[in-house]
């Protein structure tokens, strides 16, 4: 069996060569930008002003004058003013270009305002203070998102402002997900005691579209080896990953292993020295795609094919298939959490072992990791209790309290 870091390093290697596509700035929350947005003038693009409040010139201040008239008001929104007599003030609201001539704006809150006189408060008043300057932020050209970067709502704030009505952005693979097995039934039946509705499926395809936005088609296999095969046949070349959940281990009904090689699918790997999601297979297709402006190129499906309990299906996806559709669409790899273990456990087989686990934080800030081992890899009611997995390696038995590890964190 593979190890955890070689199997991972396996299924990077054969990440996927994202394309681009142009998508409106409504549609591009999640998504991963393709090339950088810059700056299209200034940010900010003229001296803001950052209180209401009034204008003045600083020296003026600074040389005893406390109160000074007001000779007019300055408005967001509006052309810049002029502050023509430098013994004068205007009144200036927030978000307003700073008039022309005055270089420090004072609060309403520390001034006095009487028959259109502005007496300045008995305060400190300092050079150019309250005043977003031009360009302190980025200047023109500047890139304000760079490439490569998952678009959050402060991404969609940059690109808005700096005109960016449509971004470039690496297109979304498009994703098969197949539960297999007689005794799954949809979500709506009712089922016999012999039956159970299945999950595993809708679990992975809430999985992508929250972290990336993926939307994904579900699709289900009874066992029977040749049905699998002819419609596995026909699935390869529309998709670029196919992820099945169930029938890969060493049952008599687990027939994925052998339906993958009829249809001349290179297995990368079968079986990961890791406790839950042992029978772990992975493999990839290769065949021509036509394309219309370059004619035939090769084209590559990547198949995950995970052990059908709930848990080692949802474990195998946190921990290998989002890793993979990260650099598939460009990111860099997340950097890995680490916890306390908040209490002792033992686990003795040479396997790495992932517990499900609640986080809390210590008085002293810490991020700790409560396990709640359930009750094995059926258990998927244990994972709505727990916030991740706790990642403990395979070269000891006995963990201790106090002691650091990786966390694979799948809620927000």
């Amino acid at each position: 069996m593979l190890t955890v870091s070689e199997a991972e390093k396996i299924i990077l290697q054969n990440a996927l060569v994202p394309e681009t596509e142009i998508i409106p700035i409504s549609a591009a929350l999640h998504r991963v930008a393709a090339t950088p947005l810059r700056a299209d003038r200034d940010f900010p693009p003229f001296d803001r002003v950052t209180m209401d409040g009034i204008a003045i010139t600083f020296e003026r201040f600074k040389a005893g004058q406390r109160s000074f008239p007001v000779f007019g008001v300055a408005a967001a929104g509006k052309p810049c003013q002029t502050l023509d007599d430098l013994s004068g003030c205007i009144e200036v609201m927030t978000g307003a270009m700073l008039p022309t001539g005055a270089d420090a704006v004072i609060r309403y809150e520390d001034i006095s305002l009487a028959e259109g006189i502005a007496t300045i408060d008995e305060i400190t008043v300092n050079f150019r203070q309250n005043i977003h300057f031009q360009g302190v932020d980025r200047k023109k050209d500047n890139i304000v998102v760079p490439a490569y970067r998952q678009i959050g709502p402060a991404e969609i704030g940059a690109a808005a402002t700096v005109g960016a009505a449509e971004i470039a952005v690496f297109q979304l693979p498009r994703v098969a997900l197949i539960s297999t097995g007689d005794e799954l039934l949809p979500v709506s039946a009712t089922p016999l005691p012999h039956q159970i509705r299945g999950s595993n499926i809708l679990t992975i395809q809430a999985l992508l579209q929250d972290k990336f936005n993926i939307e994904s088609q579900i699709f289900h296999f009874p066992d029977d080896e040749q049905l699998i095969t002819d419609t596995l046949r026909q699935m390869l070349p529309q998709f670029d990953v196919i992820l099945l959940s169930g029938a890969v281990s060493e049952g008599k009904f687990d027939h994925i292993p052998k339906v993958m090689h009829t249809l001349g699918v290179e297995k990368l790997f079968h079986k990961v020295a890791q406790r839950p999601g042992k029978p772990f297979w992975f493999g990839k297709f290769q065949h021509l795609k036509k394309d219309k402006d370059v004619g035939n190129n090769q084209h590559n499906v990547v198949i995950f094919a995970l052990p059908g309990n709930p848990v080692s299906t949802f474990l195998c996806a946190c921990r290998y298939v989002l890793p993979f559709l990260r650099k598939s669409m460009g990111m860099d790899a997340l950097q890995p959490h680490y916890v306390v273990l908040a209490e002792p456990i033992s686990f003795l087989p040479e396997l790495t072992y992932y517990v499900p686990s609640k986080i809390s934080y210590s008085t002293d800030g810490k991020l700790l990791a409560n396990p709640l081992p359930g009750h094995g890899s059926g258990d998927l009611a244990n994972l709505v209790d727990a916030d991740g997995f706790l990642e403990l390696p395979p070269n000891q038995s006995t963990f201790t309290a106090g002691a650091v590890f990786p966390f694979i964190l799948y809620r927000r």
